[in-house]
């Protein structure tokens, strides 16, 4: 039989239970007495007993920054990264084959047009040539001796002529037999030809003379090509063939020449631009400034004018390419560099300007903190423009308004605003100041 055991109130495990149930009350009861304790501190602290808020209903205003709206001429410009580009590049080869002689300048030169570069070993065409004129020479001697049997045959040729004439007639009166008088008549038909033969070698001659000029004019000009000058004012290159190589005609390129006075600088702008840039270049020319992207000050810059706009839209990227033409007289831009490129439209004149600062963006657009006479401020939604160093043109706002620049953060519609001096005063008003101390 199993042994059945009482548990009523007086036994251990119901003491336990007790015990436990006292012991989470009394944490809860402190706990309370903790929380109302804070907050009655906490009530008791704050200034004017208002609570949260309480400064301000007070009578504190939001300190802020101010600025005047002015006026200012302001340049419309488009502001890209462009690249420069040579305005001509030479590539120097030789016109002839021959030893390498003499480089007359060193890497990295800058050469005049017409300036020595080069010299190539002359004597073979040195040789060609004077073979050449000895040719001729020649020529012209054979040209005089077929002259000379010319003359002579064709005096042959008029006794022989004459001859035949005489002694046909005797046959025909029967002085001679008619076979002499062919005999006569042949003889003569036979100089008569042989007259022609003068005339056709004397044309051969002068051709020959004529093909041998035009060699020796050849060779002179290939001895020409030995000395191998410049073409353009520029900057040499590497040089890729040394002095004692032989070089190849037409077939090795020596270096190249860019030409950087003038310069090129070429850079792309949306395509979104274009009608204002046919605009104002219709109007007149364009001024173009390119900055080196290391330079940090506009003293670098330097200043041209827009010369070439591309007649195609790229379709992948929706820019045109478009080039500014400038001096470079002291070589501030080199071939293949990177600026900053800075195309001026035009100048929009007297416009309304405020600092960038005074600027915020909401949910329906642009809009700056009007600060008006009663020391209220008003949102007021403006349109903007062009920025100019630290300022924007905006409209929507008067000359002479006053707008915050500092401090919006804490501002809405009719916020009443104290304006801080440049040494930090106005914070100490209202609320804010007594929550200091």
């Amino acid at each position: 039989m199993p042994k059945l055991v009482a548990r009523g109130p007086g036994s251990p495990r119901h003491s336990m239970k007790l015990l436990s149930a006292l012991g989470v009350s009394a944490v809860l009861a402190l706990a309370l007495c903790g929380c109302s304790g804070s907050s009655t501190a906490a009530k008791s602290d704050a200034p004017g007993g208002g609570g949260k808020g309480g400064g301000r209903r007070g009578g504190g205003d939001v300190p802020v920054t101010v600025a005047k709206a002015k006026e200012r001429d302001v340049p419309v410009e488009i502001q890209v990264i462009g690249n420069v580009e040579a305005y001509s590049t030479i590539t120097v080869k030789a016109q002839v084959g021959g030893l390498l002689t003499d480089v007359y300048f060193h890497e990295g030169d800058f050469v005049k047009k017409g300036e020595k570069l080069f010299a190539i070993d002359r004597r073979p065409l040195e040789a060609a040539y004077n073979q050449a004129l000895a040719n001729i020479a020649r020529d012209q001697a054979s040209l005089g001796q077929a002259r000379a049997n010319l003359a002579r045959d064709e005096a042959q040729a008029k006794y022989q002529d004459t001859q035949a004439k005489r002694y046909a007639a005797l046959n025909e009166s029967g002085v001679i037999s008619k076979d002499q008088a062919e005999q006569l008549r042949a003889s003569a038909d036979a100089m008569a030809q042989a007259v022609n033969a003068d005339k056709a070698a004397i044309q051969s001659a002068q051709a020959a003379i004529g093909a041998s000029q035009a060699t020796a004019e050849n060779a002179k000009v290939q001895m020409g090509f030995t000395d191998i000058y410049s073409p353009i004012n520029g900057r040499t290159g590497n040089l890729t063939v040394k002095t004692g190589n032989v070089v190849t005609a037409n077939n090795m390129d020596m270096m190249t020449i860019n030409q950087v006075e003038p310069i090129y600088v070429t850079f792309s702008v949306p395509e979104a631009q274009l009608p204002s840039i046919k605009k104002y270049k219709d109007m007149g020319v364009l001024s173009v400034r390119a900055r080196p992207q290391d330079a940090e000050t506009a003293v670098n810059d330097e200043t041209g004018s827009l010369t070439f706009i591309d007649n195609t839209v790229d379709m992948t990227t929706g820019t045109i390419k478009l080039k500014g033409t400038f001096p470079n007289s002291n070589h501030q831009l080199w071939p293949g560099q990177f600026v900053r490129v800075t195309l001026r439209l035009t100048t929009q004149k007297n416009a309304v300007v405020v600092p960038n600062e005074a600027v915020q963006t909401g949910q329906t657009g642009s809009f700056v903190y009007v600060v008006k006479p009663d020391m209220k401020v008003e949102s007021r939604t403006v349109t903007t423009g062009a920025r100019v160093d630290q300022d924007m043109v905006v409209d929507g706002l008067e000359l002479g308004e006053t707008v915050v620049t500092e401090g919006q953060l804490r501002l809405a519609p009719g916020s009443k605003v104290s304006i801080k001096d440049a040494s930090g005063g106005g914070r100490g008003g209202g609320g804010r100041g007594r929550s200091r101390g």
